[in-house]
């Protein structure tokens, strides 16, 4: 006798990019925050067309995201000061973002960063419905240093932070894992869910033994969550630069990999940010795109392949859309480039 099972496995990648999302920009001089550009969102989403990678994925469109969703992580009256400053002057806008760590509003930015909200939502529902396999939101504002009470470092809503939560409440997950590949750390992230045992979170990040920004004591290695949450905040601090390909596989074998299999996530979320690829301003690690074609592709073994990939930082135009195009790449099944 033979026995057939089948299971209907969902295909296809979806890609979720909106236009208006690059808005949102710096409107006076300020040398922190110039690095946060419209051009990195219509810079990728040009060479993904370059590549034919658009035509090959299924479009899904974005939307706002709502005051309920937003609030799922974050506090009312953080979500006031954001509505507030779509009617404000320059002026206006200037002296609010002065309040936060390298922030800055343009009366846009509310409806952009709602866009990005709705947008990583409408990833998750089309991966957790089945109409797609896996996906990648190409938004801005990031997301992951937003806190439940305060806009930080170019993040206002945490739009991964906000998925998880709602992933948790539509669709009864109980295990969701977070991996934070942006070379900055998402403390804002870490400090939602240090807690909360259903998420796993992992951070790898330039910490320089804490010289660098975000300069916290609780980026370090041993900042493992609290509570019941106690063992599932993984961050690995690198306290050099220039690092390469292999070392971002080590830390993928050695300490992510081994956890996440054992964790046995429902869902993955990736906090993509490539400003941990080489060419980078900010990381000034040498890691070239093809690395994170691997990356994605050990994580599509996790989660029967549900993975929802999020941008978050990126500076250096070039490294920044080709390495997109390296994981979108991977999503829609490519094999894998050799790598160096």
């Amino acid at each position: 006798f033979c026995f057939v099972l089948s299971v209907a496995m969902a295909s296809g990648t979806a890609l979720i990019y909106d236009e208006e999302m690059t808005t949102h920009k710096l409107l006076w001089s300020d040398a922190v925050c110039d690095i946060e550009v419209p051009e990195r969102l219509s810079f990728s989403y040009e060479q993904l067309k370059c590549y034919h990678l658009v035509e090959r994925c299924v479009h899904v469109p974005a939307r706002e995201g709502s005051e309920e969703e937003i609030l799922l992580v974050h506090s009312s009256e953080h979500l006031e000061v954001a509505k507030s400053t779509q009617t404000m002057n320059e002026e206006e806008l200037k002296r609010v973002s002065g309040n936060y760590d390298a922030f800055f509003f343009h009366p846009n930015t509310y409806r952009c960063a709602r866009l990005a909200v709705g947008a990583t939502l409408q990833l998750v529902d089309a991966v957790m419905s089945g109409k797609v396999c896996n996906g990648m939101a190409l938004v801005r504002p990031p997301g992951h240093h937003s806190q439940r009470n305060a806009a930080n470092g170019f993040c206002l809503f945490n739009n991964v932070a906000i998925a998880a939560e709602y992933a948790k409440l539509k669709y009864g997950l109980q295990r969701i894992l977070i991996v934070d590949w942006d070379v900055h750390h998402g403390q804002g992230t870490q400090y939602i869910f240090e807690e909360d045992p259903s998420v796993l979170y992992f951070s790898w990040h330039r910490y320089e033994h804490q010289e660098f920004w975000p300069s916290l004591r609780e980026s370090d290695y041993d900042a493992v969550g609290l509570g019941k949450g106690k063992g599932f905040n993984i961050n690995l601090p690198w306290n050099k630069v220039g690092m390469g390909n292999s070392d971002y596989l080590a830390a993928f074998f050695h300490v992510l990999l081994p956890m996440a299999f054992e964790f046995d996530p429902e869902l993955v979320l990736v906090s993509s940010g490539y400003d941990s690829g080489i060419g980078d301003p900010e990381g000034q690690m040498s890691a070239t795109p093809e690395v994170f074609a691997h990356l994605t592709h050990f994580l599509m073994q996790l989660a029967n392949g549900k993975l929802c990939v999020i941008l978050e930082g990126g500076y250096h135009l070039k490294s920044l859309s080709e390495s997109v195009c390296m994981t979108v790449k991977t999503l829609l099944g490519d094999p894998v480039p050799e790598i160096t």
